[in-house]
């Protein structure tokens, strides 16, 4: 059964652009286009569609306003159009807090050039959210955090996450107190929008979090985030460890890979790594929590039911390399547990 596609945006070149790419893919079907919210809130009650595209600048309401009312009276998966500015990535941070599935940047002027490339991102987001999980928005409610005393700079955490990620990583960052080891995080994103999203988290994180650069020392109390063009790594440097970046090719088909990350904490760091590996569609960071769970590291998955997209966990389930599956709130306490025992007995 076809996926039907409402696009949403004021820019008669993105209308047509979008209705190109889904008119010309057999899993897609556009069932309209529309250019302000006013039109698209009367298309949406027509035609019910299964996945709305939606630009996030608009004359007369923008797009975060329409966002926000639609997920409060009928949650629908929505794919940002975003633009490549500071301005456009802290307004797309604000959209998928609002609830909006994920987001796909605006084509520059030489779109045509790249067109092959920018066809393969909407068709992939679109079929990825048609599978999502979306629910009414609902206040954020108090959040408690997990009690830990660490100041060591042996245990290392590494997160990996995609299509629904930066509100799973926020989820969990949030119940994290500063006194925790040092956490390397890898969300499929692109460049551009990983500065705005390590602000934006730390800004509500007790964690000082922020995009990580090359050859840092990883310190506890931080989190550090892979730019959206290169690839973070962990290596050992005396008795410290510090991050890697690099520009290589995509890897399980991303750049940042979280298979990357993974590989390298499961050989650098060993027993004394913890791999978190939350909601995202694809099997990215399935070979690499499985290397970390086979040199002794605790692992955890983000269970089927509080996923956005159950694809990357599933996928590391299958391999044998999770130890537990758990709704985000019970990982940050049993990984807080389990950071804990290991840390027991030692000088710290």
């Amino acid at each position: 059964m076809s996926i039907s596609v409402l696009v949403v945006d004021d820019s008669a070149l993105i209308r047509s652009l979008m209705t190109q790419i889904i008119s010309s893919h057999p899993q897609l079907r556009l069932i309209g286009t529309a250019p302000d919210a006013y039109v698209a809130k009367e298309m949406v009650k027509k035609f019910n569609p299964d996945v709305i595209t939606l630009d996030i600048e608009m004359p007369k309401v923008d797009g975060l306003t329409f966002l926000d009312r639609l997920m409060k009276a009928k949650p629908t998966p929505v794919v940002m159009i975003s633009t490549l500015t500071e301005k456009g990535a802290d307004a797309t941070m604000l959209a998928l807090e609002l609830g909006a599935i994920d987001f796909i940047p605006k084509p520059k002027i030489d779109v045509q050039a790249k067109f092959m490339a920018f066809q393969e991102t909407v068709t992939s987001k679109i079929i990825a959210a048609a599978s999502a999980k979306v629910t009414k928005r609902t206040p954020n409610e108090a959040v408690s955090q997990t009690q830990l005393s660490y100041t060591g700079t042996e245990l290392i955490v590494g997160v990996g996450a995609s299509t629904g990620g930066t509100e799973a990583i926020k989820d969990l960052l949030i119940r994290l107190p500063a006194s925790y080891p040092a956490i390397v995080m890898t969300q499929h994103m692109p460049p551009g929008f990983t500065s705005s999203f390590a602000k934006r988290l730390n800004g509500m994180c007790a964690l000082t979090v922020k995009e990580a650069q090359h050859n840092e020392r990883l310190l506890p109390g931080h989190a550090y985030l892979a730019p959206g063009d290169q690839h973070l790594s962990v290596i050992k440097y005396g008795a410290d460890y510090r991050t890697q970046l690099s520009d290589g090719e995509r890897v399980s088909g991303h750049k940042p890979s979280v298979d990357v990350l993974f590989h390298s904490l499961a050989k650098a760091v060993g027993q004394n790594a913890f791999g978190v590996i939350l909601t995202g569609m694809g099997r990215d960071g399935a070979e690499g929590m499985q290397a970390m769970h086979e040199q002794g590291a605790k692992t955890f998955a983000q269970d089927e039911q509080s996923c956005v997209v159950y694809g990357m966990p599933k996928e590391a389930v299958k391999r044998g390399g999770v130890d537990q599956s758990l709704p985000i709130p019970d990982i940050a306490n049993a990984l807080t547990d389990a950071i804990r025992a290991k840390a027991k007995g030692n000088r710290y």
